[in-house]
């Protein structure tokens, strides 16, 4: 008999960044394994008021082959246990629930309570962040409900390991982050850049995402005057584009007046907007370089569509990127600070894309979606046949 997957979390109509993307890559990845998989979606991912971009929905076509049950209000508790006794009733041999955000704990922590009195299905959490970027109250108190019926997790970070094992005992595994191998091949630079209508430009670095503090797009603007201040005294200093694709996330204002304050406007290419999944493909496929100029991370879903893209990495030593990315091997690994960055940019330009493709491209073998499948039914005890 097929053996079922609940999957709860993010995905279609809402945008939820790589989340979404991630969840119906992994649906995809255990449909091609022989399961019968459900994603359970929100129906209220978030309020209006704590949403910080401009609209929470895609613009995009329903995936085509998924099943997505839209269905839980992330702020009705009456709705978590309708959901929770309807998932419970029916019985997946194996739930897998994304955590990202303590705002989720109190929902999901619930839903998952009620599934488990079932006595039947095994509970296993992707763990995105245990202790968030942006800190609030409460975030404590509702991871701690969160994981007490969870089976196993798999982080993606050690960061995030060390994170859980502060209030967890549950099993945990740690895996790569998987490509994002489902937003299409890479195209030529020229055929991409013709798209973007940037073909002027020789060179152009990536700042790819959505802007929030903690990602350091303020210190990479420094970083771009520090560049434009070097090209005037030393003409062989490759001064590039910044394209900036992404939506604001932060207070926009903060970092227009910086622009004018540097006076770089004329080095910067701003598509602060949201990022629809059909043209991810063109912004990657155009850049030399992307650049993460992060200021503290986990992990980054910017990483693994780089390595899919091709595309060697500029990233700061925080969190798991340095890990991901290593320096000299599919980029450079700098300090959290603009004259590194800088320093960094520079380094890119001198050695040459050529230098890392061939190191990059050994390096990406490693994030299949196979690994995380494998390590997630190896925490349930589900065995497949093939792979006893």
């Amino acid at each position: 008999m097929q053996k079922k997957i609940a999957l709860i979390g993010t995905a279609w109509p809402f945008r939820g960044g790589g989340i979404a993307s991630f969840n119906e890559r992994l649906a995809r990845a255990f449909q091609d394994e022989g399961f019968d998989v459900t994603i359970y979606n929100f129906s209220l991912q978030y309020p209006s008021f704590l949403f910080p971009g401009k609209s929470q929905y895609s613009s995009d076509p329903a995936p085509e082959g998924l099943k997505i049950v839209v269905c839980i209000n992330s702020i009705n508790p009456l709705n978590w246990f309708k959901v929770g006794a309807d998932i419970k009733k029916s019985k997946p041999d194996l739930v897998i629930v994304r955590y990202w955000l303590p705002l989720m704990g109190p929902c999901l922590g619930t839903i998952l309570r009620i599934i488990r009195s079932n006595r039947f299905s095994k509970i296993i959490c992707i763990a995105d962040n245990i202790i968030p970027h942006e800190k609030r109250p409460g975030d404590t108190l509702f991871t701690k409900y969160f994981v007490k019926p969870i089976d196993g997790f798999i982080t993606m970070s050690n960061k995030v390991m060390n994170d859980l094992k502060k209030i967890s005992k549950a099993t945990a595994i740690k895996t790569e982050h998987p490509l994002y191998d489902n937003f299409g091949d890479a195209l030529s630079k020229n055929d991409a850049r013709a798209y973007l209508n940037i073909s002027k430009a020789p060179n152009i670095i990536l700042f790819f995402g959505f802007i929030r503090k903690y990602k350091g797009l303020d210190i990479l603007l420094e970083a771009m005057k520090i560049l434009k201040d070097r090209k005037e005294k030393d003409a062989s200093i490759t001064l590039p584009l910044l394209l900036i694709a992404g939506e604001f996330y932060d207070e926009e204002t903060k970092y227009t007046q910086l622009i004018k304050v540097l006076d770089i406007a004329y080095l910067l290419d701003l598509r602060t907007h949201f990022i629809s999944d059909q043209e991810v493909k063109y912004y990657l496929s155009a850049a030399d370089f992307v650049i993460q100029p992060y200021k503290n991370a986990t992990q980054s879903g910017v990483t693994p569509l780089a390595y899919h893209f091709e595309k060697p990495m500029l990233v700061t030593n925080v969190g798991a990127l340095a890990d991901m990315v290593p320096d000299n091997v599919a980029g450079v690994v700098v300090e959290p600070n603009a004259i590194s960055i800088a320093e960094g940019i520079q380094k890119l330009y001198q050695l040459g894309e050529n230098y890392y493709l061939p190191q990059l491209r050994i390096e990406k073998e490693k994030y299949s979606w196979n690994h995380l499948t494998d390590a997630i039914l190896q925490l349930a005890g589900i065995k497949i046949a093939g792979k006893e």
